[in-house]
């Protein structure tokens, strides 16, 4: 029934042709944006009955459970038995029920994981929220993140490899896909491997799934520098300008993005006055200062900036 009043609602409007169509929710119709013509009238509300005006009005007055998730390896469809051995009333359970509950607890919590690729997907996600929470990375990260070790167990892909591995390389996959900067090193600092296996198992990765990622740019570095080192926003403005020329310019080709961000925000605190040392930048960019000042100066040499040191 839903899907035959789905398939009822016009993509286009039938006067003029043109697809921008409003849904007025108030009057229950809808009309077209272009030509003005209601096409569709006394549409049904699909929305709770209630309202809610805060988070805290929202989460009593629903009567579901909670969304789908995939960081939880049977997406948070099952329930549990809690560990507060209390009855409905909020009574304490005498001792012979308690013992019954822990039984029953502990053979439903077995029971959720059925398989060794159910064991090994919770074992994995457990391990990705460890990494996702130490990176301090948002909800959507972590969830693209397990979207991609998913399909990895589906592709079996995991089978000989370490579990902690491929789940810090979907996590830098995550990151990237999600513009979310964070660079190699910190993945693997904070998963507790080294660069080289995180590194190889993203590449495998990739190309075994046929993934798309999207280049780490110079821009995004250089607004996390300046946010790190409590700079003002003029700063932010002259480095993501000049990380701008740089490109168009060609400057930044073949040229590591933490590197050319570094350089462009030590430009800009000599700019504006704010004076950060090249060791301070270089240890929060994860370079080293070689590695500034060879970038300073071809961005000095090829942007022409005056500079007054």
């Amino acid at each position: 029934m839903e899907e035959e009043e789905l398939a009822s609602i016009p993509k286009r409007c039938p006067e003029c042709g043109s697809t921008k169509l409003i849904k007025d929710y108030e009057h229950a119709e809808i009309v077209c944006g272009n030509c003005g013509i209601v096409i569709k009238t006394n549409l049904e509300d699909r929305g709770p009955e209630w309202r809610a005006f805060d988070d805290e009005q929202k989460a009593k007055r629903t009567r579901v459970g909670a969304p789908l998730t995939y960081t939880i390896h049977d997406k948070g469809l099952t329930t549990i038995i809690d560990w507060h051995d209390k009855d409905v009333s909020g009574k304490k359970l005498k001792p012979d029920q308690k013992a019954q509950i822990y039984r029953l607890r502990k053979w439903h919590r077995r029971i959720r994981i059925f398989d060794a690729q159910e064991r090994n997907l919770a074992h994995a996600l457990s391990e990705l929220s460890k990494i996702a929470e130490a990176l301090n990375t948002p909800r959507s990260v972590l969830e693209t993140a397990a979207v991609v070790y998913r399909r990895a167990i589906k592709h079996g892909l995991i089978r000989g490899r370490s579990i902690r591995g491929m789940a810090a390389a979907a996590i830098y996959i995550a990151c990237r896909k999600c513009m979310f900067t964070r660079t190699l090193d910190e993945v693997a600092e904070a998963s507790g491997l080294s660069k080289k296996e995180v590194g190889r198992s993203y590449r495998f990765l990739v190309k075994e799934l046929d993934f798309y990622v999207p280049p780490s740019t110079p821009s995004q570095y250089a607004s996390r520098l300046v946010a790190q080192l409590a700079m003002q926003g003029e700063a932010e403005k002259i480095a993501q300008k000049t990380l701008v020329m740089a490109s168009q310019l060609r400057l930044t080709g073949g040229r590591g993005p933490t590197g050319m961000a570094a350089a462009a925000t030590y430009i800009a605190s000599v700019l504006t006055g704010e004076r950060k040392t090249q060791r301070e930048i270089a240890e929060l960019a994860r370079v080293t200062e070689v590695t500034i000042r060879n970038r300073y100066k071809s961005l000095i040499e090829n942007l022409m900036f005056i500079i007054y040191l």
